[in-house]
C-alpha cells in the first residue's frame, strides 16, 4: 500500500471535520492548513529509479489523504493526476471526498462509466450528510464506491443508498473533546451491510465510546486496536483488495 499527496491542505467543510487529523497536524507544525499548494510527490506515480521501473510499486495507492481530491483550488492541477492514473493500470488508486457534488465537474473526458483503478469513498459523517450526499453518489458512474462514516457521529441509515457499494467503513472521532462512538449505530450499521451483501469494516473506537450504555475514555494508540478487538469485519469478494 503506498500513499500519494499530489497537493496539500483543506478547509473544513461540515461536522465531520471539527477535529479533522490533517488540521491538528498542520497546527502542531505551524503550517497554514487553509494554503493548498503542490507538494514535491506530485508525480510520484510515474517517478522512476535509475534502473527505469517505477517507485511507487502497484496495488493499492492511497490519494490525497492530506486533503479532499475534488478541492476547486486543484483544478487546474487534477488532470495531470488522471493522465497518471491512466498511465498506472498497475495500481488501484483509492480517494475519500466530502465533496461529492463535485465529482461529475473533476474527471477527465474519457472517464466513461469509471476507470477501473479508481475507488471512490464518499464520506458521510451523520444522517443529514448521508441524506445530501448519498443520492448523488448513487447516480454516478463509478465502478468501485465505498461509503466512509467515519467520524461516525449519529446513527446512519444508508441501507437504500448501498447499491453498487462494495465497502462501508465506520469508525469513531479521535480527540481530547471528541464527539461519542455509540457501539450500537456501529452495529446497526454492520447489520444493514450484511441484509444488502456489502463488505463491513469498523476501523476506529471513538476516544469517547459508549458501549452497553456506559462510556469509555480509550487512548488514541489503542482506537484501532480496540475496534480490531471487535472482530466484527464483513468482507464479500468484491471488496477484497481493501483488508
Amino acid at each position: 500500500m503506498a500513499m500519494w499527496n499530489p497537493w496539500r491542505g483543506c478547509h473544513r467543510y461540515s461536522e465531520g471535520c471539527r477535529f479533522c487529523y490533517i488540521h491538528k497536524g498542520d497546527a502542531k507544525r505551524g503550517v497554514d492548513t487553509g494554503r493548498i499548494e503542490k507538494t514535491d510527490s506530485f508525480d510520484a506515480p510515474i517517478a522512476r529509479k535509475n534502473s527505469g521501473e517505477y517507485r511507487m510499486k502497484p496495488g493499492l495507492v492511497y490519494l490525497g489523504f492530506s486533503t479532499d481530491f475534488l478541492l476547486p483550488e486543484a483544478d487546474a492541477w487534477r488532470g495531470d493526476c488522471w493522465d497518471m492514473i491512466r498511465q498506472r493500470q498497475d495500481c488501484t488508486f483509492l480517494f475519500l471526498t466530502k465533496r461529492i457534488e463535485r465529482f461529475a465537474a473533476c474527471v477527465p473526458e474519457d472517464w466513461g462509466d469509471g476507470w477501473d483503478n479508481v475507488v471512490v469513498g464518499c464520506t458521510v459523517e451523520n444522517q443529514r450528510r448521508a441524506e445530501e450526499r448519498l443520492p448523488i453518489f448513487s447516480r454516478l458512474p463509478i465502478r468501485h464506491k465505498n461509503i466512509i462514516c467515519q467520524p461516525m457521529l449519529s446513527p446512519i441509515r444508508l441501507e437504500q443508498y448501498l447499491d453498487g457499494v462494495e465497502l462501508v467503513v465506520a469508525g469513531g472521532e479521535s480527540d481530547r473533546f471528541a464527539r461519542p462512538l455509540d457501539y450500537d449505530w456501529v452495529l446497526d450499521l454492520r447489520e444493514q451491510c450484511i441484509r444488502r451483501s456489502v463488505s463491513f469494516s469498523f476501523r476506529q473506537c471513538g476516544t469517547h465510546f459508549i458501549k452497553d450504555g456506559r462510556e469509555y475514555t480509550l487512548q488514541k494508540k489503542d482506537l484501532c486496536a480496540q475496534a480490531r478487538k471487535a472482530n466484527i469485519d464483513v468482507w464479500m469478494e468484491t471488496a477484497a483488495m481493501f483488508r
